[in-house]
């Protein structure tokens, strides 16, 4: 499978981790939690987070925040499809290829449920042809743009001519609400909205993608993972993610097909970057990094992200890719051979 194209989009709206804490306070929600909870909330928004901005598909944080379960998924019904056609529509241009054109149309997403899935509604915004195959994977988590490549790489294993589109996309702040769960405030202070989107042939040149590979640990599955709570996806957070992540990565580092010139990954959050640093030593994480900064954590979309970033910055030689998340479940490919 190779990489003909891939472009990102994000909401608009932009806002620095500041000023959320500022828009907090004057919300006057802050009195539904306990001191504890605010300190937190305040350490993490005006301390060394690693993040400077995220976009909201929302213009209107503390309504977002005083939203029921129904509201929430009515946000993410509305911007899911439109951020997702976004993207795709760049990747599309990108690459010189109409949308007409496209075969096969696979979309990932966590942050919130649609059936028909996202995919129905990009595949009517974008005019794909009425026969094109369409596939949303939903379930997988922080970690589903790899596992969403494989099974795009199945399809054009079948149909090597075909031309192929994937799109992660996210709506984190469709999960966001206030309580006195650390896990849940620390989701309100570290996530962001966006989507990426790439289009595939099964045939040509440019960066192949190769060697995909998986670890399940059902084990860990409380420590990371959405739960119902009232009806709202609430974001369930162990302090020891970043040492899971880092030790799964690792295996699945071990067993990679040569030595890359680079790796990207999901960015997580900076505890789990410098964790991932630690396990991968001599392959800083720049471009994971970059993501963080510019735009949070914004789940299934940011290796894609990584990866963009890696391509405008020159040839980017062999990369090995990561991600990782809900399950606990890691995932790792390399792309290579532009």
């Amino acid at each position: 499978m190779f990489l003909q194209s891939i472009a990102s989009a994000f909401p608009a709206n932009s806002v620095t981790q500041k000023e959320c804490w500022e828009m907090l306070v004057g919300s006057g929600q802050l009195e539904q939690v306990r001191a504890r909870s605010r300190e937190l909330l305040e350490k993490i928004l005006l301390g060394d987070s690693g993040i400077a901005t995220r976009h909201f598909a929302q213009d209107d944080l503390p309504h977002v925040l005083s939203l029921d379960a129904e509201g929430l998924h009515r946000e993410f019904e509305k911007a899911a499809p439109r951020l997702a056609a976004q993207a795709l529509t760049s990747a599309l241009e990108k690459g010189g290829v109409r949308p007409s054109e496209l075969d096969a149309l696979f979309v990932c997403s966590c942050t919130g449920y649609l059936c028909p899935g996202i995919s129905s509604y990009v595949a009517e915004r974008l005019g794909l042809g009425g026969g094109a195959y369409l596939q949303d994977l939903i379930g997988l988590g922080c970690g589903a743009a790899l596992p969403m490549l494989e099974s795009a790489r199945g399809y054009l294993s079948l149909h090597p001519g075909a031309v192929v589109a994937t799109v992660a996309v996210e709506i984190c702040s469709a999960a966001f609400f206030l309580d006195d769960d650390p896990g849940v405030l620390i989701s309100l202070c570290l996530f962001g909205d966006g989507a990426a989107a790439a289009v595939w042939g099964g045939e040509g040149a440019g960066l192949e993608m190769k060697s995909f590979r998986t670890i399940h640990r059902p084990e860990h599955r409380e420590k990371i993972r959405f739960v119902n709570s009232g009806g709202k996806l609430k974001n369930q957070l162990h302090r020891s993610v970043p040492g899971l992540a880092a030790k799964a990565v690792g295996e699945l580092y071990a067993k990679r097909a040569c030595d890359p010139d680079r790796i990207l990954s999901h960015t997580g959050g900076r505890d789990v970057i410098d964790a991932l640093e630690a396990a991968l030593p001599g392959y800083p994480l720049r471009e994971t990094r970059a993501v963080l900064r510019d735009f949070g954590n914004i789940s299934s979309p940011c290796v894609l992200v990584a990866l963009e970033r890696a391509l405008e910055a020159g040839p980017p030689g062999n990369l090995w890719l990561t991600s990782f998340g809900a399950g606990f479940a890691a995932h790792s490919c390399e792309l290579g051979g532009a």
